[in-house]
């Protein structure tokens, strides 16, 4: 009789084994544990994958903001086609790692100082096609080595974006795909054009002929100065020499010798 009770409870652990393996696993993977396990974290609603070093895909999610909880041993981070209008500052600074970055087809118009921050030594390609940028920010890319995609952005062409280009390894594809919605000055004719191939178009010429203006504007306003201070200067000793010639006169019983002395050393 032993025997038997033995053997169904035998019987009747067998499912609880077979099924511990799930259950470890759901544990692990829950989002509402404590802890997570070390290789098996994401980022909410994402989906991620271990070929060739960690790569987190976030497309197509609806996202207005970059999401929390990426791993920072991520390599590949898609955060295309979202709703994102901005990047903040210090946005990536947990992803030592990350050598790609792609946020292109989404609605970002600013890209705040210091946005990518800390992913100089890494990041080899960064995507921000397709979007609502307008200008860039220099301070924005620092440190930033990385090959940028910049095409499909509605680009005012003016004097700091023709400045801010050169500072940026591009895309092959950005010389043809950075074309000018707008510009300023907005008779150079850029409209339109695209920035990186239009030859013999200065930008900053607008702003160079209004610093030279602003230059002989304040030294014509120092000469001024100067010479208004010369002339007074002048009146004032001879205002000062004619007082003291008339004091001399008028004192008594001054030979005529010495007064005719004195006159000529004043003057």
């Amino acid at each position: 009789m032993p025997e038997a009770s033995g053997w169904l409870l035998l019987r009747g652990s067998v499912p609880a084994w077979l099924l511990l393996p799930s259950l470890v696993l759901m544990a692990v993977c829950s989002p509402h544990t404590g802890t997570v396990a070390a290789g098996t974290s994401c980022a909410p609603r994402c989906y991620c994958s271990e070929s060739e070093g960690k790569t987190v895909r976030c497309s197509h999610l609806h996202l207005t903001h970059v999401p929390a909880g990426i791993p920072n041993d991520t390599h590949r981070l898609y955060l295309d086609y979202n709703q994102l209008a901005s990047v903040p500052t210090d946005a990536f600074l947990s992803l030592p790692l990350l050598r790609e970055l792609d946020l292109s087809h989404n609605d970002l118009s600013i890209l705040e100082p210091g946005a990518f921050r800390g992913l100089g030594p890494s990041l080899k390609f960064l995507d921000l096609s397709s979007n609502s940028l307008a200008t860039l920010n220099p301070d924005a890319f620092e440190g930033l080595t990385a090959r940028s995609n910049l095409t499909g952005n509605p680009w005012h062409c003016d004097c700091t974006l023709q400045s801010v280009l050169p500072r940026l390894d591009l895309e092959p594809v950005s010389l043809t795909g950075i074309v000018c919605h707008s510009a300023e000055p907005a008779d150079t004719g850029a409209e339109g054009q695209a920035l990186l191939l239009t030859q013999d178009l200065d930008l900053c010429v607008v702003m160079k002929k209004t610093t030279d203006v602003a230059m002989l504007v304040t030294m014509f306003g120092w000469f001024s100065m100067v010479i208004s201070y010369l002339v007074y200067y002048v009146r004032g000793n001879q205002e000062d020499a004619r007082r003291h010639l008339e004091y001399l006169k008028s004192l008594p019983g001054l030979p005529k010798s010495e007064e005719s002395s004195t006159i000529s050393t004043v003057v």
